[in-house]
Parts: C-alpha cells; sequence; structure tokens
C-alpha cells in the first residue's frame, strides 16, 4: 500500500475506535473514483441496517462518480436508514476529506432525515 493509503486507514482506524467505544451506530462512506458507497452499520459493528450506492439500478445513470451521484445516494440511504427505524447515526467518512461527493452525500443524508 503506498503511504496515502495507509494514512487514510489510519485516520479511519481512530475515529472507528472512538464510534465503537460510544456504541453508536455509524454512517460508513467509500468511495471510489467511479463509484460512492454508504452503509449504516449497527453500534456493535457486525450488522449492515442499511445501504446504498451508485450501483443500484435506480440510481445507476450516465455519471456515477460526481457530487449529484453522491447526493442521491445520501438521499437513498436515508430513506432505507429511516425504514429501518434509525434517525440519529455517527458519520464515518473513512479517513476521506469532509470535501466535494463525501460532503455532498452527508448534506443529502441530512436533509432526508438522519441527525449527525
Amino acid at each position: 500500500m503506498n503511504d496515502k493509503t495507509q494514512a487514510r486507514l489510519r485516520r479511519a482506524r481512530k475515529a472507528r475506535m472512538s464510534m465503537r467505544t460510544a456504541g453508536t451506530v455509524r454512517l460508513s462512506v467509500h468511495r471510489t473514483p467511479r463509484h460512492i458507497y454508504a452503509q449504516i452499520i449497527n453500534g456493535e459493528g457486525d450488522r449492515v441496517v442499511a445501504q446504498a450506492s451508485t450501483l443500484d439500478k435506480d440510481l445507476r445513470g450516465d455519471a456515477t462518480g460526481n457530487m449529484s451521484a453522491a447526493a442521491a445516494v445520501g438521499k437513498l440511504v436515508a430513506e432505507r436508514a429511516k425504514a429501518a427505524g434509525v434517525t440519529e447515526v455517527a458519520f464515518d467518512r473513512s479517513g476521506y476529506k469532509y470535501h466535494g461527493r463525501v460532503k455532498a452525500l452527508a448534506e443529502a443524508a441530512r436533509e432526508g432525515g438522519l441527525e449527525f
């Protein structure tokens, strides 16, 4: 692994440990150049409550690696989380900067009804 990836994973581990000790439900984000993925993971960290990504049939369109696609994923994961009974989460950005697609997903999830 290169140094950038190791640094991102180190940042992600630090944040996840604080979320694990608090035992909160978390909204985990993973991004690639082409797609973005979001999962709602329960407090113990052993079960995915809801998920959405640009690979879903509803969201797969022309462009899947831009901010509008990330916002659509945020809205969809918020809807699915509310359907599963989850309204409050901790935002796990997985070591990525809170900027661009990650920020768009988070803001859309907040508009969709998730609190963090």
